[in-house]
This record gives C-alpha cells, sequence and structure tokens, in this order.
C-alpha cells in the first residue's frame, strides 16, 4: 500500500533569505506565455481600434492573471518533486489551448478560451490548497477564500463563452474585474475571513525574478516581431533605419527596467518584512502595465517598419506614443513603491509623451517613431547617470 504522502512534502524548503533559483520547468511554463503574447500582439495589429484595444487589453489582463497566479503559485511549491511538475505540464497544456483561442476569443473559440481559462485556475488553486492542507493553515484557509472567488469568477467566464456580442464581453468584465479585485480585498469570503498580505509569505528575490523573466518575454516579443517584419522588406537605408530604431527601442526600455529598478526591487522584496503587500502592489498589479506599454510598442514598431514614410496613421501615433508611455508610467509606480520616490526622469518622459501625441500629423511614421526612442534614451541616460546601481 502506498504510503500517505507527509503534509508539506510539495512545500520549497526556505533558508533564511537566501534566494531560492527559478527552475527550468517554471522557464519551460513560460513558454507557453511568449505564444500568448505573440498571439496578442497580431490580433491587436490585425484589429486596431478602440473596440481592438480594448479587446486586446482585455486578453492581456486574462493572460497575465493567469500566469501570476500561478507565479505566486510555485513560489511556494517545489516544482523539483514530480507531482507539482505534472501540475504545471497540465497548466501548459491548458493554456496551449487557451493561447491558441486568443484571436477567435470574441467569436467562436469563445467557450474553448474561457473553459481552459478557468480550468486552469481551479485546477491550480485546488492542487495549492491541498498541498498546503497540514503544513500552513494561514495560506491554506488563504487558497479556501482563493477557490471560493475563482468558483464565482469562472460562473461568469462560462457564462460569457456561452454567449456572443457585448454579453460576452461584459460577462467577462465582470468575470476579471471580480479576480483583480480578489487580491486587494483579502479575498473576504463570509465565514472564512480575510487574508491578510502576512499570510502571503512569499520568497521575495524568487517572486522578482519570475516577473523580471516576464517582462524578457515580452521584450522578447518584440524583438522577434521587428525581425519578422524587416526580413521580408529590401535593404535601403529607411528601411534600414527603422530596424535599427526599433532595436534601439527596445534596449532603451530594456535598460529603463533593468538597469536598477529591477536589482532594487528585489532586494526589498526579499528583505521586507511583509513581502506579500510588496508582491501584491509593484509585481501583481503594476507589472501588467509594462507588458502592455511593451506590447503597443512592438506593435507600433511593426506599423512603422511596414511603412516609415507618408502621413502618420491614428493607429501608429497611438501605438508609438502611447506604448513607451504606458511602460514608463509602470515603470514609475514601480520605482515608487520599491524606492519611496517618483523618478524625475520618468516624469519628464511622461510629460514629452503627451507633447509629442500632439505633433503626429507634423512627423512621418519614422520621423514619429524615432522621436518616441529619443525620449527613452533620454529617461534611460538620465537614469543612468543620475543613480548609480549601487546606490539604488
Amino acid at each position: 500500500m502506498e504510503k500517505a504522502r507527509k503534509p508539506g512534502a510539495l512545500l520549497r524548503e526556505r533558508v533564511g533569505h537566501q534566494h531560492a533559483r527559478v527552475s527550468y520547468v517554471e522557464l519551460f511554463f513560460d513558454l507557453v506565455f511568449v505564444f500568448a503574447i505573440t498571439q496578442i500582439s497580431h490580433t491587436l495589429l490585425e484589429h486596431f481600434s478602440g473596440l481592438g484595444l480594448a479587446q486586446a487589453a482585455f486578453l492581456l489582463g486574462a493572460v497575465w492573471w493567469v500566469w501570476i497566479y500561478t507565479s505566486w503559485v510555485t513560489n511556494w511549491l517545489d516544482p523539483e518533486t514530480t507531482p507539482v511538475r505534472l501540475m504545471l505540464f497540465g497548466l501548459m497544456f491548458l493554456g496551449l489551448t487557451m493561447s491558441s483561442s486568443l484571436p477567435d476569443a470574441f467569436g467562436d473559440r469563445g467557450l474553448v478560451f474561457a473553459g481552459a481559462y478557468v480550468a486552469m485556475h481551479l485546477i491550480r488553486s485546488l492542487f495549492t490548497m491541498a498541498s498546503l492542507k497540514g503544513a500552513s493553515p494561514a495560506n491554506y484557509r488563504n487558497f479556501q477564500r482563493i477557490t471560493i472567488w475563482l468558483c464565482i469568477s469562472g460562473l461568469f467566464w462560462i457564462a460569457g463563452g456561452l454567449s456572443e456580442g457585448p454579453l460576452r464581453f461584459g460577462l467577462w468584465l465582470t468575470a476579471l474585474g471580480i479576480e483583480y479585485a480578489g487580491p486587494a480585498l483579502g479575498f473576504r469570503v463570509a465565514g472564512l475571513g480575510r487574508s491578510t498580505t502576512n499570510d502571503w509569505d512569499v520568497e521575495g528575490g524568487h517572486f522578482a525574478e519570475r516577473c523580471a523573466l516576464f517582462i524578457i518575454i515580452a521584450l522578447g516579443e518584440s524583438v522577434i516581431m521587428t525581425g519578422a517584419t524587416a526580413a521580408k522588406l529590401p535593404v535601403t537605408a529607411v528601411n534600414l533605419t527603422a530596424f535599427v530604431n526599433a532595436f534601439v527601442s527596445s534596449v532603451a526600455m530594456w535598460w529603463i527596467y533593468f538597469h536598477i529598478g529591477a536589482d532594487r526591487g528585489s532586494r526589498l522584496i526579499a528583505h521586507s518584512d511583509d513581502p506579500g503587500r510588496i508582491a501584491r502592489i509593484a509585481y501583481t498589479y503594476l507589472h501588467i502595465l509594462l507588458v502592455a506599454g511593451i506590447i503597443l510598442v512592438a506593435v507600433g514598431d511593426e506599423l512603422v517598419i511596414a511603412h516609415p514614410l507618408g502621413h502618420t496613421e491614428t493607429k501608429t501615433a497611438i501605438a508609438v506614443a502611447a506604448g513607451p508611455a504606458c511602460y514608463l508610467l509602470g515603470n514609475l509606480l514601480f520605482k515608487r513603491v520599491t524606492a519611496g520616490w517618483y523618478p524625475l526622469s520618468h516624469l519628464v518622459g511622461l510629460g514629452l509623451f503627451v507633447m509629442l501625441g500632439f505633433c503626429s500629423g507634423l512627423l512621418p511614421p519614422l520621423g514619429y517613431s524615432l522621436s518616441a526612442t529619443a525620449i527613452l534614451i533620454l529617461v534611460a541616460s538620465w537614469e543612468a547617470l543620475a543613480l548609480q546601481p549601487k546606490d539604488a
């Protein structure tokens, strides 16, 4: 007869403030989300309108939420154990199903998208709850609350999948709103009380690294889109300039986040007395702005590389200016939480992007995009010169 598993056998071992490394299976799991980000970018590129932007933002919110919840879970569960690995492989398959349905989520594959999404949440939550039983009473009760919240939101997801048109979007917005409100409200449930951030005792360094790796995924997708588009075009001075500009823009965005902010955030959460609070605000909520900005920048680069000269269309102007502005805003708020102040360089950069937004009719797409890249370079250089990493 098989021996009963010891309570807590699937949990990670904590050794003081030692940084738990990101495992290979976690990186393997993330590959599904490379595909998901690509699907969202291409869908937005093909349906760039007010409704298209709203739907793309919604889909990103859903993709981010299922990924970040899994990152919370693998912060507590040990991916080196076989049951946890098998659970992650199952989530990968469901994630691949969900990602493949993203372009037609508001069409014929709505129920497939909703079903895979809900299944990922519930399987992961129930598995984690069972793994915590008898080993972490506070977090076990926390996942009881989370599971109830996810069951409630799941009803709206499935109802939306069975509906069509505006009703589907409305039901899904309600579902996602419930899920995003959950952490902020402590997953309050009648009879079970509410969670506190002290219950969410994450290993800060690992959690910060997981989120930083997702930023790399998004930036990598931007590079892929740039290279794929440029490869189809003849080599001319204009096309080469647009290609180099897109690459430099990606480098500047990498620099703004990783030169100082990422390491400083990792140190803060790793040594915090309440890492759950920082993980909830700085990483769970604010990092989605960074990813949204990168996706918009990638779409803007694609539009500019394909049509560098002539009149700057509204969709190009929005992507080229709003993308880096959203990315800067996310960095600004993230650094406010992790450093305690609003970086002046970022505030100035946001002001310049607002000004650039009024100049779209004066510049061709390439000139407009070069101006946006110049602002990103200014912000990155300003912060790098004003604050060295060792002083951050």
